[in-house]
């Protein structure tokens, strides 16, 4: 009875573990059956016989044949990418250039872009062309035609690199140029350039001054004459009484004058003699 019994509870044991390890089993199956494409994002399958699928696998919790397939999950949201480029201008100048890209993939081309470029499409790719349409662009303007033909330059760069982006099944929803430098030595040139041309304009002021001076000049000179000449003819139609006339108002110009200052002293005598002396002087001679 109690071997019975022991037997029994090891039988009934042991189907407990086969039954745990059944659905252990089961639940791992499960787990490596399933995978989850979350919200902005694609799948591609990779199938250990057919290769890359060609159908691209959409948002939510998708079946696959564990170790048969593999799934590879893409980002399609768009993504920001920056990057330089020193290139040289049609004057032989070098220009510092900071572009800004606003970048996705295309979504029914994710097989193919996963079979030729893998799951790091964007940074082989944008890069490469950002460098090549930036140097191809910037070579067709001079250093100065690139700062006053910006937005014609910007839309040739943009409408280019969608095109070379295309090739490679990437769409671009945004290109700009975000940053311009040039080199030092275009830079000392630049300013030197404008420190000429302001001696150039302030040469001009002067001439232009020098100019206006001449001919107040003249016609100062011509307006004393045209005076002298009226006097002139005045004084021969009336005789000297308007000369003597101007000599009383400056006689008397000239007396207003000397009263109002305190240290002038008028001595009257036979020469009408004007002395300047102070009071302290004064003093002294007493």
């Amino acid at each position: 009875m109690a071997a019975g019994g022991g037997q029994a509870a090891f039988s009934f044991l042991t189907n407990i573990a086969r039954t745990a390890v059944g659905f252990g089993v089961s639940a791992s199956l499960l787990s490596a059956s399933l995978y989850t494409v979350d919200g902005g994002q694609r799948a591609v399958l990779f199938d250990r016989f057919r290769g890359v699928l060609d159908d691209t696998v959409g948002e939510g919790t998708h079946f696959l044949i564990p170790w048969l397939q593999k799934p590879y999950i893409f980002d399609i949201r768009t993504r920001p990418h920056t990057f330089t480029s020193n290139s040289g201008t049609k004057d032989l100048q070098m220009v510092n250039l900071t572009l800004r890209l606003l970048s996705r993939p295309d979504v029914p081309m994710l097989p193919t872009i996963f079979k030729s470029l893998g799951t790091e499409y964007d940074e082989k790719v944008l890069p490469s062309i950002g460098n090549e349409v930036l140097k191809a662009v910037v070579a067709q303007f001079n250093a100065d035609q690139l700062l006053t033909e910006r937005p014609h330059v910007s839309a040739l760069v943009r409408d280019a690199l969608i095109r070379r982006a295309r090739d490679f099944n990437i769409v671009l929803d945004d290109v700009a140029i975000t940053h311009l430098s040039y080199g030092s030595e275009f830079s000392i040139a630049v300013e030197k350039k404008q420190v000429a041309q302001q001696e150039a304009e302030r040469s001009k002021f002067l001439v232009a001054r020098a100019e206006q001076e001449r001919r107040a000049a003249v016609i100062r000179a011509e307006g004393e004459s045209e005076a002298a000449k009226l006097i002139s003819d005045a004084t021969a139609a009336v005789g000297t009484g308007i000369l003597e006339l101007r000599r009383i108002e400056a006689a008397r110009e000239i007396a207003s004058t000397l009263s109002k200052s305190p240290n002038v002293v008028y001595l009257p005598g036979g020469n009408n003699m004007l002395l300047g002396l102070n009071s302290t002087g004064l003093g002294q001679g007493r």
